[in-house]
């Protein structure tokens, strides 16, 4: 096959969140028989070569049966003025996340701040950013779940629904929604206090960080945006699994 033979397009990728869901369109694309395809995570682009008889309809159908969105460039706008702010929903989520997630951090760590029924005040305020302000990853995380794949998103969703999950239970089926009820600040579990501690500080803050960490790599015309989204998100993944394996424990101790 001759290199006239061959047809090159560029196509936007939407939906990857970490460097995996790149390598998943890449592979996917290489598997078309007479497709080369290369796949930036920084750019969300994919430069693809294709051999004749193969369109970029084609291509487009394999990139969404993986679970993201693929589209040909749009052609430059004449104004500014009509460009659209594709960051819009990506800020309106983060916004309303560190609105919300900062009072209920404050709230959980700072046994000063905690009132009566306070910790129903935290429910009231994370319940938002733990669903819609965190729907991307748990949408992605089901994506990536129905092809049999994990990516960060999995982790991410994971580590949000499960703090959340046990926060609901200390307090709808445990003693933590009790009046008067206080929290203090310790990194050591105590046996039988998991019933009457909630984590709605951990659900808010990794949603409300995770989005800062996405906000900061779409940034435009940000030096070093890219490296220090990267370090941010290796960062929250540790606090995820740190996050994790005290929940375990603190189950555990709970049931002795």
């Amino acid at each position: 096959m001759t290199e006239q033979e061959l047809n090159s397009v560029e196509l936007m990728i939407g939906g990857m969140t970490c460097a995996s869901c790149a390598a998943r369109v890449e592979k996917k694309l290489n598997r078309m028989d007479g497709v080369t395809a290369t796949v930036n995570y920084a750019t969300e682009k994919a430069k693809v070569t294709f051999a004749e008889g193969i369109n970029t309809d084609d291509l487009v159908a394999t990139v969404e049966a993986t679970g993201y969105t693929a589209s040909l460039p749009t052609p430059p706008v004449a104004s500014a003025d009509e460009v659209p702010d594709e960051l819009r929903p990506l800020r309106e989520r983060l916004i309303t996340s560190i609105v919300l997630a900062v009072p209920v951090i404050a709230l959980g760590m700072i046994p000063a701040l905690q009132f009566d029924y306070w910790q129903w005040a935290s429910l009231t305020l994370a319940a938002p950013v733990v669903t819609w302000a965190a729907w991307p990853f748990h949408k992605a995380a089901w994506t990536n779940l129905r092809h049999g794949a994990a990516t960060m998103d999995t982790l991410i969703s994971l580590g949000v629904i499960s703090a959340f999950s046990w926060s609901l239970y200390a307090l709808f089926l445990g003693n933590a929604g009790e009046p008067g009820m206080t929290m203090p600040f310790t990194l050591i579990p105590s046996r039988g206090g998991g019933a009457e501690e909630i984590y709605l500080e951990v659900a808010a803050g990794v949603t409300t960080f995770i989005l800062g960490c996405a906000f900061a790599r779409h940034y435009p015309n940000q030096a070093g945006s890219q490296a220090v989204s990267r370090l941010l998100f290796i960062i929250s993944i540790g606090c995820i699994l740190g996050g994790l394996a005290v929940l375990i424990l603190r189950a555990v101790i709970a049931v002795l």
